[in-house]
């Protein structure tokens, strides 16, 4: 395809042939060049604002009021520099992770490392299942069981979406992004919580209690979805930036900027709903009913506490707030499964397909579970998908960090290396947390349990070993020795392999089944 010539003012141009529609970014620096790149940001934060988040987030708040707040903190700022460099490893090297997994490991690693990412996919998509049907139920008194049902139709939704190109899909994901930060500054102004509380929670560490230390590691695991990094890597392809060194270190640059301002967003939004949930539950006048509520509060019980406590409004909005949590993630659920079976596999499936084998993998678990447990059972669903994604966080965390410390050199060697180390901590502390909450929570499950002696053992012997294979598995992913790096950032008007943008990643997010190779 011929480079578009774009120079002026113009920030965003497309090409009369929709089949090619791009977002181009112009050959001169101005900072309105960040207009551009905004987009790949706000469908990512999705992942911090999904339902699970919002249940994990409600729970902190009934139990610990704003204590845990600073996890929070913390949790966005990792997240933000695990972001960045799924967005860096795509600009640079014009590809992206399930890409680099593919080129870089041997065929049965890849194939593991791609049934533990479509895993992962299924995992995100449970909650989003879950949290609409609880949405539907509050606002229109649907049961849970056909309220998961229904929510296969928000495939319909997003294929009538992606006819209009990405550029509208990604306001449209902004618009739900800034939709649930409408209703809960509402939900905010209804609950009053103390903003004296609320900042001392935000800037001073502290855990008390029984189960804080589970609940912060929850909230800590539930910030960074494994899933989301091979969605950043592959947004970040759609753009056509300047392929010189200038052009690519402004891309990374302005992707930072814009990353940051999406999850601000999102961090807010999260600070809301812990707010929220803190000052309602420990509200003096509560009610005994109300106050079991809060003990094990969920998200189909925060509907009937806010209704009774703050009023029929506040539970409404808190509905809206998780419809649109739900239905957003649809959209980064279904784009982040057609990027990973492309990288991994080099298939590409038509995108209703991709999106109904999800959807139906993600629904019978959740219309089992529904119909056995009703809400009660779904809400624990949610809670055990948050659980696995944390195991399977290590399995794309390591090959990011390894991609990007040897094919990503900017700056000079020095800062390079304090980058990786960097990042690197960051990482290893994200692993290290995830890790441990899962030795522990098995640890403790043995001991509480009331099977007999013997079974206890088997039990425990089968559990320790898989965990060992777990560990040696990561281990190997962390120790392995990369092959050679491939294309770096280099001299001025340099070329890379691949040229931005992907035309296959343009063609996925406009619905088509693109047969374009991108090796």
């Amino acid at each position: 395809m011929a480079m578009a010539d774009v120079s002026g003012p113009q920030l965003i141009s497309t090409t009369g042939d929709a089949d090619s529609d791009q977002i181009i970014v112009p050959e001169n620096k101005s900072w309105k060049n960040l207009f551009a790149y905004l987009g790949p940001g706000f469908l990512v934060s999705i992942a911090y604002i999904d339902p699970g988040n919002f249940e994990t987030d409600l729970q902190a708040g009934a139990q610990y009021k704003y204590e845990l707040l600073w996890i929070i903190l913390v949790a966005a700022c990792a997240g933000l520099v695990i972001q960045s460099l799924a967005a860096n490893l795509g600009v640079v090297t014009g590809k992206h992770l399930a890409e680099h997994c593919r080129a870089e490991y041997s065929k049965v690693p890849n194939f593991l490392l791609w049934v533990v990412a479509e895993i992962a996919i299924v995992a995100c998509d449970i909650p989003e299942v879950i949290g609409t049907a609880f949405a539907l139920n509050m606002l229109f008194s649907i049961p849970i069981w056909i309220g998961v049902l229904l929510t296969g139709l928000s495939t319909l939704m997003l294929l009538a979406l992606q006819q209009y190109g990405v550029r509208k899909l990604e306001f449209l994901v902004a618009f739900l992004v800034f939709t649930i930060a409408i209703c809960f500054v509402i939900e905010l102004h209804y609950s009053k919580p103390d903003a004296g509380e609320v900042l001392h929670g935000l800037f001073v560490p502290q855990l008390k209690g029984n189960g804080a230390t589970g609940l912060a590691i929850s909230l800590l695991g539930a910030m960074v979805m494994p899933h989301n990094l091979f969605l950043h890597s592959a947004l970040v392809l759609s753009r056509k930036i300047p392929r010189s060194s200038t052009g690519i270190k402004e891309a990374c640059r302005f992707y930072l900027i814009e990353s940051g301002l999406a999850l601000m967003v999102a961090f807010l939004i999260n600070v809301s709903v812990i707010s929220v949930s803190g000052a309602v539950c420990n509200a003096s006048d509560l009610t005994p009913e109300d106050r079991a509520k809060c003990e094990d509060l969920d998200l189909n019980k925060a509907s009937f506490l806010l209704r009774n406590v703050v009023g029929k409004w506040s539970s409404k909005l808190f509905a809206i707030a998780l419809l649109a949590s739900g239905q957003s993630s649809t959209i980064t659920g279904t784009y982040a499964g057609q990027y990973i079976m492309q990288g991994f596999l080099d298939l590409r499936l038509v995108p209703w397909l991709r999106n109904f084998l999800t959807r139906c993998l993600a629904i019978i678990p959740s219309l089992i579970v529904a119909l056995i447990g009703g809400s009660a059972g779904a809400g624990k669903l949610i809670i055990i998908a948050s659980m696995i994604l944390s195991f399977e966080l290590p399995f794309v965390l390591v090959p990011l960090l390894k991609f990007t410390s040897c094919k990503i050199k900017m700056g000079s060697h020095v800062n390079h290396m304090a980058i990786s180390a960097l990042t690197w901590v960051i990482g290893g502390l994200i692993m290290g947390i995830n890790i441990y909450y899962i030795v522990s929570s098995f640890t403790k499950l043995l001991i509480h349990s009331h099977m007999k002696h013997v079974l206890v053992v088997f039990c425990g012997i089968l559990g320790f070993s898989g965990i060992a294979i777990y560990l040696a598995s990561i281990a190997y992913l962390v120790f392995r020795k990369n092959g050679e790096a491939g294309p770096l950032l280099a001299s001025t008007n340099s070329q890379t392999v691949e040229t931005l943008p992907r035309q296959d990643i343009v063609d996925m997010q406009f619905g088509k089944a693109s047969t374009s190779n991108a090796d």
